[in-house]
């Protein structure tokens, strides 16, 4: 046994933890300099220099006596070899690389840390997780996130917000500026790390988040304390006095408006309650009462819909809810007062009960974008100026424009009548939210939007319409068999989305259906994955930066035979043999039937392709995700030998089933679901009249899906290069098969940095695409 292995084989010292990996070495000065070199190493993020594409390298050079083996996920902790004494160093001032060996340096040579992170590391990103507990929650809940270091220029893998308008999705718990972390924001998962750049696909953070286990919501202890009974008209005039700020430079007023208006002092004789904390408290217990609206409901989210009726019977709901919103608003300005250190208000922010922190974000939205004109008695009285309603307006113009709205010329001059005569607000409640900009964050956005689009348009068509809702947010809809729009939860949404615009969370337009009336709304039934394609745990995210980490497991040297130079293949003659025929769906029973609805019927969806002669049909079966992949710079990067994968065009995607086991081993499911020329799910063999698909078509595509010992994590780079169906084809197979992916763009990520954030992501498929190829393409 060689000297290396005999003290791979040592065992593990006293002490746990990631920095346990380094007690194995002779001197504790080592371990802190090693651990100093990983931690620099996580945050390196370095300048840009225009990338480009590399010529095909050779095949990939595997040591499988090498004593440097990436962690596997059963065990990301493993004690790691010391590695070998390192040599004299060198300094490597290099560019792009185009070979590897770069010229001038032998595959015998090994690198220390500073040369390997000049060759290997520099631009490439590094991903790291993170575990948060949950406030008043025990220790089994927690919530999960992801962020990423090193990148193309200043992009990231989220999509831009003003761009894809989805500004008022997200809002942070403390100040108006753009959250920096995604656990500053109010909604979890955070929606300003949510959508990615390409359409129809999230952020690693949203990846991760989603595997949060958030703990059910509970009704707060009703502590018995009631405000002062006021009127519309006393509500109404302190809303007015409070838009010009809290009086917290005045203490005696600041108490005499709070005490004597809102609320009973109970230590008034005592011990006043004059000082911020206490008044903060009060605020807190009367707010705390079982019978305020409960914002965190879904089904109370589009909160314009407590005022919108200023008719007589609806006046205690309108009277209740104006009387929440003051009792918010003077929590929010006492906690947000300049007399406290933004510190102390995001701790403090972060401890309050979720009930209150949404009642808090209606009156922070109300302060922002609405301002009382007039007021009186009766809810028919108040006159609102909507801050927010030019730029809204022109939002939805926008947004009519770039969905190819059918009936787009009439609803345009219907919209810029009403808004010459005011009465925008009067549409509708989703109208009168949109409009005004009181809108929580989270998936309510997208249906106010495309809920104002639909009540503007005269055709009566839109009755068909109405019953369109973020309770149910896997929907779409046909518009007089023109187009079809899908919300981007949907799974069909996802998959169609390179084909179509992904903005406001609506992806479209969409090619129409037979299968659905002149204008008619579907909902989709999709499954969850299998659970073998579960998701992230706690263990995961912790060990992300570890197990994508670009030079493998920490070491002293770094030999360079372990590393080859990765690319796509580029085939150009296979890159226009796909097209996507049809679009199906096929009505099915309630998924949820314990819950009765009247609502929209259910589908399931499939997609039909012809490739190279032959139809080929998918179903859209299970609600994956499709993760944009973190660009990086000065690509492509070498691929440490234990990150494994196979290389497969897209049109030789239908050949292929079972991959990695995804179905454990059962049969019958795989053969049920096994995939041949002009049916939903044909027999139990290989697809007949299938183009060969090389090594995978004599493993994967006979129904050998089993993957071979220590391969469970093995990566199917999929090139779907060239026309904008081959993805989508892509990523119709994910869906029938229930394979989650990360996409990426090779003009800013290379193929090593993608298969890396695969691994990072615990998913085994990767989408190769190049936009490049499709600048000219109309949208």
């Amino acid at each position: 046994m060689s000297r290396e292995r005999e003290k791979m084989a040592e065992p593990k010292k006293k002490g746990g933890g990631f920095w346990g990996l380094f007690r194995t070495q002779s001197s504790a000065n080592k371990a802190r300099k090693l651990e100093k070199d990983y931690t620099r190493r996580v945050s390196e993020g370095d300048a840009l220099n225009r990338r480009r594409r590399p010529e095909a390298p050779p095949a990939r050079e595997t040591d499988p006596d090498s004593d440097r083996r990436r962690p596997r996920r059963p065990d990301p902790n493993a004690v790691k070899g010391k590695g070998r004494e390192a040599p004299g160093g060198r300094s490597y001032e290099v560019g792009p690389l185009t070979e590897w060996p770069p010229s001038g340096m032998s595959t015998r040579e090994e690198l220390t840390l500073g040369p390997a992170m000049q060759l290997i590391s520099r631009g490439v990103p590094a991903f790291k997780g993170y575990k948060r507990p949950i406030p008043h929650a025990s220790d089994h809940y927690y919530a999960l996130f992801a962020t990423a270091a090193g990148n193309h220029g200043d992009e990231t893998d989220a999509a831009n917000q003003h761009s894809s308008m989805t500004q008022l999705m997200t809002l942070r718990l403390v100040g108006s500026w753009p959250a920096t972390y995604p656990w500053e924001t109010l909604e979890q998962p955070s929606f300003s790390f949510c959508f990615g750049r390409r359409p129809g696909t999230i952020t690693l953070n949203h990846w991760a988040s989603m595997a949060s286990v958030v703990p059910p919501s509970i009704s707060l202890r009703d502590p018995g304390i009631l405000p002062r009974e006021m009127d519309l008209e006393g509500v109404l005039e302190r809303l007015k006095e409070l838009e010009r700020g809290l009086e917290d430079d005045d203490e005696d007023l600041m108490y005499k408006n709070l005490y004597r208006r809102l609320l009973r002092d109970p230590d008034k004789y005592l011990s006043p309650h004059r000082t911020l904390d206490k008044q903060i408290t009060d605020l807190i217990m009367v707010l705390s009462r079982a019978d305020w609206v409960d914002f965190t409901n879904p089904r109370n989210q589009v909160v314009t819909k407590f005022i919108f009726d200023t008719s007589q019977p609806n006046v205690p709901t309108f009277l209740k809810f104006f009387h929440q919103l003051l009792l918010s608003a003077e929590l929010d300005l006492r906690i947000n007062s300049k007399h406290h250190l933004a510190e102390a208000k995001e701790k403090l922010l972060s401890q309050i009960p979720p009930t209150i922190q949404w009642s808090m974000a209606v009156a922070r939205r109300w302060r922002d974008n609405m301002r009382i004109e007039d007021y009186g008695a009766s809810p028919d009285q108040l006159h609102l100026r909507l801050k927010l309603k030019k730029r809204q307006v022109k939002m939805l113009k926008r947004f009519a424009q770039m969905m190819k709205w059918p009936n787009l010329e009439a609803t345009l001059a219907n919209l810029k009548q009403r808004d010459t005569d005011g009465t925008l607000d009067l549409v509708s409640s989703h109208a009168m939210a949109f409009f005004s900009g009181l809108v929580l964050p989270g998936p309510t956005f997208p249906f106010l939007i495309m809920n104002s689009l639909i009540d503007i348009d005269p055709d009566k068509a839109t009755d068909d319409l109405a019953l369109l809702t973020h309770v149910h947010p896997h929907c779409g809809f046909q518009y007089r068999s023109s187009y079809t729009y899908w919300s981007s939860a949907s799974i069909v949404g996802k998959v169609l989305a390179p084909t179509c615009r992904s903005v406001a969370g609506w992806v479209g337009p969409a090619r129409p259906t037979p299968d659905l009336g002149r204008s008619q709304i579907a909902r989709i039934r999709a499954r969850k994955p299998p659970q073998q394609q579960r998701a992230l745990t706690p263990e995961d995210v912790r060990s992300m930066s570890e197990r994508s980490d670009p030079l493998g497991p920490p070491a002293q040297v770094f030999p360079v035979k372990e590393y080859t130079l990765v690319s796509p293949t580029y085939d150009l003659d296979a890159q226009d043999f796909v097209r996507m025929e049809l679009l199906s769906l096929r009505p099915c029973a309630n998924p949820h039937p314990s819950v009765v609805d009247s609502g929209p019927r259910w589908f399931d969806a499939r997609l039909q392709f012809a490739i190279d002669g032959a139809s080929w049909p998918l179903r859209l079966a299970f609600d994956v995700n499709f993760i944009h992949a973190w660009p990086c710079s000065d690509g492509p990067h070498p691929l440490f030998f234990d990150y494994i994968y196979e290389c497969v065009r897209a049109d030789e995607l239908v050949g292929i089933k079972n991959w990695n086991g995804v179905y454990g081993g059962h049969p019958e499911e795989r053969d049920a679901r096994s995939l041949s020329p002009g049916s939903a799910g044909g027999g139990a063999g290989g697809p007949a009249g299938a183009k060969s698909t090389g090594n995978l078509g004599a493993t994967q595509g006979s129904g050998k899906g089993a993957p071979a010992p220590g391969d469970e994590e093995k990566v199917l780079v999929v090139e779907a290069f060239g026309v904008a169906d081959n993805e989508v084809l892509a990523r119709a197979w994910c869906a029938h098969w229930g394979l989650s992916a990360v996409v990426a763009d090779v003009g800013k990520t290379c193929m090593a940095c993608a298969i890396r954030e695969a691994y990072a992501a615990t998913l085994t498929v990767v989408i190769l695409v190049d936009d490049g190829q499709d600048e000219g393409r109309d949208d």
